[in-house]
């Protein structure tokens, strides 16, 4: 079954309505220059109640080119299980990390960057000067290559109106939506977080 991460949640709202509607993951962004952006406080508020009520969701903190420290430090403070490093992460950050990072890669991926985690990586799109959540739709043919190989999350400007697509021609091992749910910059649409599960989920269906 495909797996669903929603991202930039902001509200406790949000992240039920998105558990609710049927996601498997949801992200937290820590970096400042983000519409998404959630300080850490705020997050724990709101991550100790998952993990009270839906401690099966995985929990992700993407993070660009934040330290270490403030990594791990994030990681603990808000019970994430995951860190999504979408900067310029090294391997040597990742190797610290171990079982608790996957990288995001926008454009080529780096394969000496692949880890052996339950998700191997995420797969971006590629835009000049930006770190992702951009809207922008991934590379499919290469991102379709990929699959074959690897368990990575599809990202990029997935919509309601292309995730079909998507999942068919890709079959990624996952599909991760912030944009393409949102009624305005880091506000989650329930209605449009319902119907985009939903076209993932009659994919497999018709299958």
């Amino acid at each position: 079954m495909t797996k669903i991460k929603i991202c930039g949640i902001k509200t406790l709202k949000d992240a039920t309505s998105a558990i609710e509607a049927g996601a498997d993951m949801l992200g937290f962004n820590f970096y400042p220059k983000s519409p998404r952006y959630i300080e850490k406080n705020n997050c724990a508020e709101i991550t100790s109640v998952l993990k009270e009520e839906y401690p099966h969701i995985k929990l992700v903190g993407v993070f660009v080119n934040s330290s270490m420290d403030e990594v791990k430090n994030i990681l603990q403070t808000c019970s994430l299980d995951l860190a999504q490093l979408h900067g310029d992460e090294t391997f040597e950050m990742l190797n610290e990390l171990r079982d608790k990072s996957f990288k995001a890669f926008r454009g080529l991926v780096d394969e000496k960057l692949i880890v052996k985690n339950e998700i191997q990586f995420l797969l971006d799109a590629s835009v000049k000067d930006s770190y992702g959540g951009t809207g922008i739709k991934a590379d499919w043919n290469y991102a379709s290559e990929l699959a074959t190989k690897y368990k990575f999350l599809l990202a990029g400007g997935l919509t309601l109106e292309n995730v079909t697509d998507a999942v068919k021609q890709v079959k990624p091992w996952g599909v991760d939506v912030a944009s393409g749910v949102e009624s305005s910059p880091g506000v989650k649409d329930e209605a449009k977080m319902i119907e985009f599960i939903k076209a993932v989920r009659a994919v497999e269906n018709q299958s």
